[in-house]
This record gives structure tokens, sequence and C-alpha cells, in this order.
């Protein structure tokens, strides 16, 4: 058992490795968020409502806490800075942080590289987070999957060094990698990862 806080606990993705953690391990979630109203918790689990950009908020959040799974937007940069210094205040080490698939150009003609930063302004923030996150002294792994679909767990894994693999990838596929890196904390740590569709 692991406590594990999940930053955007409400979102797409947030929810979806809140279920599977719920689901297939005996962990222990507190699930974070700006608007709380929503979540039903289990007796697994901690609601705190909070400000990602609050140190308070952020402190409270991590007593405890041995892994902390991040899948937000918006001033990615920011936020990514703020979690990262709370992590070391609090001596937490294990972080997973969603960010996008095309941050380093990495998506081939074949994929679709209109998705690359040097085609995509959007993607600024997210490679900016990636940036803070793996110039951090913490057990990092960052994330970049491709766009969300509904399917069934079925995913392959490239390296940052490596092209983009494929277009799209389902929720489930993302909430089962981060399954995995949260049960180990030598999985793909140090690590930037896409995530695709097999």
């Amino acid at each position: 058992m692991k406590n594990v806080l999940i930053i955007g606990a409400t979102g797409t993705i947030g929810s979806a490795v809140r279920q599977t953690l719920l689901n297939e391990t005996d962990d222990h979630l507190t699930l974070f968020a700006r608007s709380t109203g929503r979540l039903q918790p289990s007796d697994r689990e901690t609601v705190i409502a909070g400000d990602v950009t609050n140190d308070a908020d952020l402190d409270r959040a991590l007593v405890n806490q041995e892994a902390v799974f991040v899948a937000l937007s918006g001033p990615l940069g920011q936020f990514s800075r703020k979690i990262v210094a709370a992590m070391d205040r609090n001596q937490v080490s294990r972080l997973l942080f969603i960010t996008s698939m095309g941050i380093y150009n990495e998506i081939p003609a074949s994929v679709g590289s209109n998705g690359n930063l040097s085609h995509n302004g959007v993607l600024r923030p997210y490679r900016e987070a990636a940036d803070v996150v793996e110039t951090s002294d913490l057990t990092y792994t960052v994330i970049r999957p491709g766009w969300f679909t509904n399917g069934p767990v079925n995913y392959e894994v490239t390296r940052k060094d490596e092209p983009f693999g494929g277009h799209d990838v389902s929720v489930s596929s993302i909430a089962d990698f981060a399954k995995r890196a949260i049960a180990d904390d030598g999985y793909y740590a140090h690590d930037s990862v896409g995530l695709n569709t097999k």
C-alpha cells in the first residue's frame, strides 16, 4: 500500500488513475482539486480542496505522501515549479507528471508532425513543465500521452530520444502505466515516456 496524492483528481486522466488505483491496488489516495464538490470519496480516500499555486495547500496535501501524480491544464510551467518546490520541502520524491506528445518535436510525419512544438505553440507550457521536472532532484517520470480515447488497455512506450509511435492512446492505458509507475519507484524513473496505442 502506498499513499498517493492525485493533483487534478477531477479531470479525465486524474479520474481514470483514481479508479484504476481503487480497483487494482490497496493504495490510499488523496484527491486534490480546485473544486471537490463532485467527489464522493471512499474509505481509502481523502479529499483536499486547494490551489496548486498556494504553498500552504500543497504542504497540507503532501503530508505522509509517497507518490504524486499530476494531470493539470493551464500555466503548467508555474504549476510544475510550485509542485517540485513543495515536494522538496516535504521530502516526497516520486513524481509522475502528465505533459503531451510533441514537446520534443518527436512526432514523425507518419503520425502527424504538425503536432510538434515547432508547429504548435499551445505545447509550450507542457514543454516548460517537462523541463522543470527533468531538472529537479525528484524521482520523476514525465508522461507524454497521445490523444485520449476510450479504448481498452493497449499501449506501447517510447523514450524521449525515440520517435513517437502513434497518434492516440486510451485513458485506461495512461492509468495502467501510472499504476505501474506508482507501485515501482524505479519504473521509467528519470525518464520521459511517450504512450500510444500499439
